[in-house]
């Protein structure tokens, strides 16, 4: 929130008047802005379009190069950026102008000459609609993540890790590509439990799930396939590169215990890694199941070690 206090105390003025300008400019910065101005239309819209744009701008409607409400038409035609509140300055009086500014994307306005203590009174409106934007904005992508995420670790959930799975399925038939999956399992997760309490084994699970992430590429999926399972899509690998993949993870795991509250604690895992080489004879999850004979695999042949099957 103090980020976005911040980001909402910057405003942009564009006045083509040089007195207006400095009054306007005088009145802000008094007021704590941290103020942009500029002279023009065409300048007003080229800082209104870049990345860390002001949230909050005062426009004159008349103005060289490009009228105000016309940089308000252009600006709300952009979509995926940070929205900014508008307010149009200018000495047009009739009902029907003021309307078209609006219809054009402004959201206020004021006539000249202005009164400051009005100005200051719209420009806090203005704010208090930002910051409720931003917070509205937060609490949708909170319950994005929670509704994908698995809360406990941090990675992706078993429904959006096979969200993935099926994603990079349909994306390899297309290409006629291979991709891998690999579903991990911690090795006597149970005595864990039982030795240190579940508390301590929460602990085991959240870095046994960091340490799995930093050892997967940016374009990788990690999730929670359940209990102390894991399950990783690894995007347009062969073989061998999903069978390097799951040993890189098995060494990040065994190489020093994991330190927790209750001391350190030594862990091991073991790995069913499946690739799918054709994907007109396979789907989604025979993949997964694949895997998970590799992992039971794995689990017979004595822990702590990787297997693989390739779908023909």
């Amino acid at each position: 929130m103090i980020e976005t206090q911040k980001l909402s105390k910057r405003i942009l003025i564009a006045e083509d008047d040089p007195v207006s300008r400095r009054i306007l400019e005088r009145l802000l910065i008094k007021w704590g802005y941290d103020v942009t101005v500029v002279q023009d239309g065409t300048s007003a819209l080229r800082v209104l379009e870049t990345e860390n744009t002001p949230r909050l701008a005062v426009l004159d409607w008349m103005m060289p190069g490009m009228e105000g409400a016309h940089i308000c038409q252009l600006i709300r035609q952009q979509t995926g950026r940070p929205y900014v509140y508008v307010i149009l300055l200018t000495a047009r009086r009739e009902k029907q102008d003021l309307l078209k500014g609006l219809k054009l994307g402004a959201d206020d306005y004021l006539t000249k000459p202005f009164d400051a203590q009005e100005l200051e009174a719209r420009l806090r409106a203005g704010q208090r609609i930002l910051d409720l934007q931003d917070g509205l904005i937060a609490a949708r992508d909170e319950l994005r993540f929670s509704a994908t995420h698995d809360f406990l670790t941090g990675v992706s959930n078993r429904g959006a890790v096979f969200d993935a799975v099926n994603r990079e399925y349909s994306r390899q038939a297309r290409a006629s590509g291979t991709f891998g999956v690999i579903l991990a399992d911690l090795d006597h997760f149970k005595k864990i439990n039982d030795s240190y309490g579940h508390l301590c084994g929460d602990e085991v699970l959240k870095e046994a799930a960091r340490r799995i992430v930093t050892c997967v590429r940016p374009y990788d999926t990690v999730g929670r396939y359940g209990g102390e399972e894991f399950l990783v899509v690894v995007a347009g690998a062969n073989e061998s590169v999903t069978l390097a993949l799951a040993e890189r993870m098995r060494k990040a795991i065994e190489v020093e215990p994991f330190i927790t509250d209750c001391g350190p604690v030594a862990v091991t895992s073991s790995f069913g890694t499946a690739v799918n080489t054709n994907t007109a004879s396979s789907d989604p999850k025979m993949l997964v199941n694949l895997a998970d004979e590799a992992l039971y695999k794995a689990k017979r042949l004595g822990r702590n070690r990787s297997e693989v099957c390739v779908v023909a």
